[in-house]
């Protein structure tokens, strides 16, 4: 059974967005999961008397239930425009800061919000704290490829990683890939501008030789243009590492360019429904929420322009990271990789 703790109050579009998903992702969860609507008790509470009287009534047959529903009185809010250190200081009894310390008192398994990205990141790393020997968290994005989806990492977290982070990256992500996307061994490349070793700045081939030596599946440097097919010339990619600030360039670009296409396309006259469906996978609200790597937790990070829909999904991410206990190891291969290392 999976608890998940829900920032109701958190993203340009709730509490109506946030406390619809979470009814949605009731009829598509298994039943002995919950959910936590952490909030302002009668603004939450209004929102859930109209929608289970308006357009989920009568679904309690899917799942869709008042009884696995709970409201957690938080209330603050922390806005998007608030500085991330002076919200965590100022705000201690907001929904994002009491949600997550419910997972920190073990009353919660799971974290969700589409709030203030910077002050999840920073409340997310002081109340649940990062596992040993990690210096930084890291965001992980599942990005479609015309093969299969792969995992990017950094995606917003830290403008500037040295080699040390970015081979921590790398582990964090080859767990996610195994635990959350069923990959064996999954395929580790480091984004270059260039597939030779010497290629890149000094940060990109001092990680390049820490990779060869991590005992990682690492398949060398891979370019831009590798990313979409999902391949390199060595093979399929299954984790592709990088800064924050490449990382998050590289996921804009990536949001954009479905509408860039429909709007080629009807400039031109011709019908995009067919196109559009087959760019769902370009759409963020198809995963939901990307997990902050690191933390000793789960703290799931939503676009702040969530739908219903994408809080649904990142909910469900939510419960996948919890089900496959992928917190658990990757504090068991950190542990193993700092002894291989005491022991060296």
């Amino acid at each position: 059974m999976a608890r998940i703790a829900l920032d109701a109050m958190g993203g340009d579009f709730a509490p109506r967005a946030t406390v619809a998903g979470a009814l949605q992702s009731l009829a598509e969860i298994e039943p002995a999961h919950t959910i936590q609507l952490v909030g302002q008790t009668s603004v939450v509470e209004r929102e859930l008397r109209d929608l289970l009287a308006g357009e989920f009534a009568g679904q309690s047959a899917r799942g869709v239930r008042r009884d696995r529903l709970e409201i957690i009185e938080a209330p603050e809010i922390i806005e998007m425009t608030d500085k991330p250190g002076v919200a965590v200081r100022g705000k201690p009894d907001s929904s994002m800061i009491v949600g997550l310390r419910l997972q920190a008192e073990g009353k919660s398994d799971a974290f969700v919000s589409a709030g203030n990205t910077g002050a999840q990141m920073a409340a997310s790393m002081i109340i649940l704290k990062l596992h040993k020997g990690l210096k930084r968290p890291a965001i992980a994005t599942v990005f479609p490829t015309s093969r299969q989806p792969v995992v990017v990492l950094d995606s917003g977290a830290n403008v500037d990683c040295s080699a040390d982070e970015l081979t921590q990256f790398a582990r964090l992500g080859a767990v996610y890939a195994e635990d959350i996307l069923g990959r064996d061994n999954p395929a580790v490349g480091l984004l270059s501008i260039g597939e030779e070793p010497e290629k890149g700045n000094a940060v990109t081939k001092e990680a390049h030789e820490q990779l060869r030596a991590s005992g990682l599946n690492f398949i060398g440097n891979v370019e831009g243009r590798d990313l979409p097919a999902g391949q390199c010339d060595r093979g399929p990619i299954d984790v592709v590492v990088c800064d924050g600030f490449v990382g998050n360039v590289m996921l804009k670009f990536y949001e954009a360019v479905a509408p860039m296409m429909l709007g080629i396309l009807k400039r031109a006259g011709v019908e995009p429904d067919r196109l559009t469906a087959a760019l769902k996978d370009l759409d963020y609200s198809e995963h939901g929420g990307a997990p902050l790597l690191g933390v000793r937790g789960v703290s799931i990070i939503s676009h702040g322009k969530s739908s219903p829909r994408a809080i649904k999904n990142a909910i469900r991410a939510a419960v996948r990271a919890v089900d496959s206990h992928m917190n658990e190891h990757i504090g068991r291969g950190l542990q193993s990789v700092a002894g291989e290392g005491e022991a060296a």
